[in-house]
């Protein structure tokens, strides 16, 4: 399949995981649990009804195969009844091993 000029653009591969991954997530004032649909080295979309607004900070956990991905990501977008995409924004060099690890292995 041909990559669009948005895909070209975007500095990481993204990856779209065959079975549910699921992600804890918690801003200041709110948490919960979501799917994630889209993966990459710079972030995720997550599922959320109700999604924190724009520019929100929270903080990620989530399981890979090698063990727990812990994060700090912003929302950059928020869709109401659909989702947010968020852009980590910090995360210990073990964890980004172990999502890259993920990545490797969901892009075949």
């Amino acid at each position: 399949m041909p990559e669009t000029l948005y895909e070209k653009k975007r500095r990481y591969a993204r990856a779209f995981p065959p079975i549910p991954i699921v992600v804890a997530w918690r801003t200041a004032a709110r948490n919960g649990l979501a799917r994630i649909s889209c993966v990459g080295l710079g972030g995720l979309y997550v599922h959320e009804k109700e999604p924190p607004p724009l520019g929100s900070v929270l903080q990620l956990v989530f399981e890979t195969p090698n063990g727990q991905v812990r994060a700090r990501a912003t929302v950059r977008t928020s869709d109401s009844g659909h989702g947010m995409g968020v852009e980590f924004m910090q995360m210990r060099q073990e964890e980004r091993a172990r999502l890259a690890s993920m990545i490797r292995k969901l892009l075949g």
